[in-house]
């Protein structure tokens, strides 16, 4: 008995020990199922079915109300297409044109319209040249002289630049009026009198010329040493009158290229005019305006053709109206004869130097804000007979301020004054003696 029942037991273990473990339960992979795709429209565009199959009065309507869908469809796509925003079609548009201009342009100068789709350009390299113009470029502000833009390589006309002037011109053109008024010139009561009369009067009051049967000036000179106040009294009519302002000096007309300083001559006084009334001033005018000889130099003669521009600006065809030209220089003998002539320039202002009664006026303004000791004679440094001109004036005061500040003091004295005198005028001697050897 107890054999069978362990025979029993031993079959059951056996058969437990070859029994499989079994595998732990995982949830199935979710894959996609590729199916294929049926061929024909898609799904949203394609037609819906129509019953009943035969024919009768219920079909002809489905259809015809399917018709209707579809035509109102078909306005729908039409309307949003003519409706699209213009701005995209102008950017598109405009795109396209830059594509067809080209990157970068040159600017170039129409000299002679030939037809509607040619025309003779030039630019500052030098030669002319026969070219077309693009079918996209306006052309009602073409006309010869004006400015124009030129493909790199075709060099055809692929647009226009409207503003005419010189960047250099609209520079010179002065905002901000200086902060120097008539108070802050010493003596030149004369010369002050004859420049309100020759260029503000006319400005405000122009009645007053017409009833003395009389025109106005049209250009003053003002002529003397250097250091005399001259560009000084320029700054002061700035500041006084409400005209318009350009100051150029003479060195800026002469430009690289052949034309260029006529041209922007020219531009001067278009925005003068423009701007009118206005004031031209024009300093150092012996850079240009000198007297003119035969030369061999492309250079000289090209300044020369500088100076006959401004004659004809000054009194030439055209009227110039409000704008009133002043000039200064230092060497009024070396200037040409038609350029300082009656009708060009009708007022001629000499600068002298100051003598005792200015140079202490002159004197008085420069110290007005400097603290003094109580040995400094004002008298004692303008009643000498040293030949001083203002802008030496306002020097000496400079160099005694310097000299004062290099010793820690906050007041100048009566020293300083005569070290820097000595100074500023030994500095004169050095100058006027080395132009002897020129």
């Amino acid at each position: 008995m107890g054999q069978g029942q362990s025979g029993i037991g031993d079959r059951k273990n056996k058969g437990k020990k070859n029994e499989k473990p079994k595998p732990k339960y995982e949830p199935p992979v979710h894959t996609r199922s590729l199916r294929k795709k049926k061929k024909g429209p898609d799904s949203a565009q394609k037609l819906p079915s129509v019953y009943p199959a035969t024919r009768c009065r219920l079909k002809l309507l489905k259809l015809e109300r399917i018709k209707d869908h579809l035509l109102l469809e078909e306005e729908f796509v039409q309307n949003q297409e003519r409706l699209r925003p213009t701005e995209d079609k102008i950017a598109d548009e405009r795109q396209k044109v830059d594509e067809m201009r080209g990157s970068p342009m040159t600017v170039g100068t129409l000299e002679e319209l030939v037809d509607d789709d040619h025309a003779i350009v030039s630019t500052s390299t030098g030669p002319e040249y026969y070219v077309s113009i693009r079918s996209f470029v306006d052309k009602d502000p073409l006309e010869p002289g004006c400015t124009v833009l030129l493909h790199q390589k075709s060099v055809s006309v692929v647009g226009t630049l409207q503003d005419d002037a010189d960047p250099m011109v609209s520079v010179m053109k002065i905002d901000k009026a200086p902060t120097e008024s008539y108070s802050d010139i010493g003596g030149l009561e004369q010369q002050i009198q004859e420049i309100k009369e020759a260029v503000e009067l006319p400005l405000t009051h122009p009645e007053l010329y017409e009833e003395m049967g009389i025109k106005p000036p049209k250009g003053v000179i003002l002529y003397g040493a250097p250091g005399t106040g001259k560009t000084l009294l320029a700054k002061a009519v700035a500041n006084q009158t409400s005209a318009s302002f350009l100051r150029i000096v003479g060195s800026e007309l002469i430009q690289k290229y052949l034309g260029d300083g006529p041209r922007l001559c020219r531009q001067i006084f278009q925005i003068a005019g423009e701007n009118a009334p206005s004031i031209v001033f024009i300093d150092e005018i012996d850079a240009i305006g000198s007297k003119r000889y035969e030369s061999t130099s492309g250079g000289e003669r090209e300044i020369q053709r500088t100076m006959l521009e401004l004659l004809n600006q000054l009194d030439g065809f055209d009227d110039r109206g409000d704008v009133k030209v002043i000039m200064a220089t230092n060497k009024m003998e070396s200037l040409d004869p038609a350029l300082i002539r009656p009708g060009r320039i009708d007022r001629k202002i000499l600068f002298e130097n100051p003598d005792s009664v200015t140079k202490r006026k002159i004197l008085s303004i420069h110290t007005s804000k400097m603290s003094l000791a109580e040995d400094v004679d004002l008298d004692e440094i303008v009643t000498s007979k040293d030949d001083l001109s203002g802008a030496d004036i306002k020097a000496i005061c400079t160099e005694a301020g310097l000299l004062a500040l290099r010793e820690r003091r906050m007041k100048v004295t009566a020293q300083d004054f005569s070290s820097a005198k000595e100074r500023v005028m030994k500095n004169k001697i050095e100058e006027n003696l080395e132009g002897l050897y020129l």
